[in-house]
């Protein structure tokens, strides 16, 4: 006999308040009050929509893209008070309009930084090289809605295939094994990756090892990297001079990275090459590494663990197709809501990422074999037979999809 779905008052089915329920299980509410402080956006009086309540209903807006702002607002409402959190009043949506411009962009981006800690543990499969966290950064794009103002802040694409929409340009630097961010940042299409990364260097630390695509490697943010103590390994432009110098026991050799148009050799950055092809590729490889000694890490053990940075790729496709939507449309139209937006996305998707990392260590397995597009599925949609369901349910469920 078919059951029949489990609706609360509004329409609001129970599954739509275990999401609220997740996000709060892995949005601590003294992160999201400590980064309204911070941010100088405390509720000055008791409002309609206070500030520690708007957080949790911008992060919501990420998991219910195709759902008026109004209907987040009557979900988050009626979740907010199953859990117990307080009573609030629908809005209208320039109330709602005008809460999230008080709240601004900064609070989201401070509450991103509190919580964005790695979470690989040691025994997590697949998240470290020897001792090593493997992370990696890369950047990549967003369409947002074709306001004037999105216009003149974001700019569009040359391409004419892609310049129907404003476009923001973001990059990240994510664990690979558990696909969780650690540090982004964001600005107009224009601002070009080498440009953006300088901001994402501060978050480098040691006993990390970041891989990175060819267009980073140069010799002045390899410098700039160094002083972290994080390890490096990046794969080097064809047009990058490498000259072998001392040939290792493994077949990489050591080079130099120099200093554009400068002939002083003592600023010469000694740096380790690994060159290899792939079976069935006529493509020839090159990394480039700070780890000097190959028995610290042979080369084809870092030919075959530069892979690893595909997983960062793999990020941008299940935030930007899986959770946001084909479309790929961010939905305001000021710019800085569109930053509140773009910090509030990523809070989701660390939070759907700690599930199923959860889940992956409760049954040991590696994250990469918890289907993320099941986890958000589950988490949306499936209907719990009781009201204490618990979320991590959603990534075990994943597990078996």
């Amino acid at each position: 006999m078919s059951r029949s779905k489990s609706v609360l008052s509004g329409g609001v089915r129970t599954a739509d308040l275990a999401v609220l329920g997740m996000l709060v299980e892995h949005i601590p509410s003294a992160d999201v009050q400590a980064a309204v402080k911070q941010a100088g956006r405390e509720s000055k009086r008791d409002r309609l929509l206070p500030a520690e309540f708007l957080v949790l209903y911008v992060v919501s807006l990420s998991l219910y893209r195709d759902v008026s702002y109004e209907e987040v607002l009557s979900c988050v409402l009626e979740g907010w008070r199953w859990l117990g959190l307080g009573e609030h009043k629908i809005a209208t949506k320039g109330a709602v309009t005008q809460a999230r411009i008080r709240l601004g962009a900064q609070t989201l981006r401070l509450l991103f930084e509190r919580l964005a800690q790695p979470l690989a543990q040691a025994k997590t499969k697949g998240a470290w090289y020897r001792s090593r966290r493997l992370v990696a950064i890369d950047g990549s794009t967003l369409t947002v809605p074709d306001s004037m103002k999105n216009a003149e802040a974001f700019g569009y694409a040359v391409d004419p295939n892609y310049a129907s929409y404003p476009l923001i340009r973001y990059l990240c630097l994510s664990e690979t094994g558990t696909h969780a961010p650690l540090a982004a940042c964001m600005g107009p299409y224009a601002t070009g990756e080498l440009t953006l990364v300088r901001q994402i260097i501060p978050s480098f630390k040691p006993g990390m090892l970041v891989l990175a695509d060819r267009r980073f490697v140069n010799y002045k943010l390899w410098e700039e990297c160094l002083p972290t103590g994080a390890d490096l390994l990046w794969r080097a432009p064809s047009y990058l001079g490498l000259k072998k110098g001392k040939v290792l026991e493994d077949g990489s050799w050591l080079s130099f990275l120099k200093p554009r148009d400068l002939e002083r050799p003592e600023l010469n950055r000694v740096v380790r090459v690994v060159q290899y092809t792939v079976e069935g590729s006529d493509e020839t490889y090159r990394l480039v590494t700070n780890i000097l000694d190959p028995k610290e890490a042979p080369a084809i053990e870092l030919a075959q663990l530069y892979t690893q940075r595909w997983e960062i790729e793999s990020s941008f496709d299940e935030m930007k197709t899986h959770l946001r939507g084909a479309r790929m449309l961010l939905r305001s139209k000021v710019p800085e809501l569109v930053e509140q937006e773009f910090w509030g996305l990523l809070i989701a998707y660390r939070a759907i990422r700690s599930l199923m990392h959860e889940a992956a260590l409760a049954h040991n397995k590696d994250p990469d074999e918890v289907s993320f597009v099941s986890t958000v599925r589950i988490v949306r949609r499936t209907l719990p037979q009781r009201a204490a369901f618990s979320p991590s349910t959603a990534a075990t469920h994943a597990l078996e999809a």
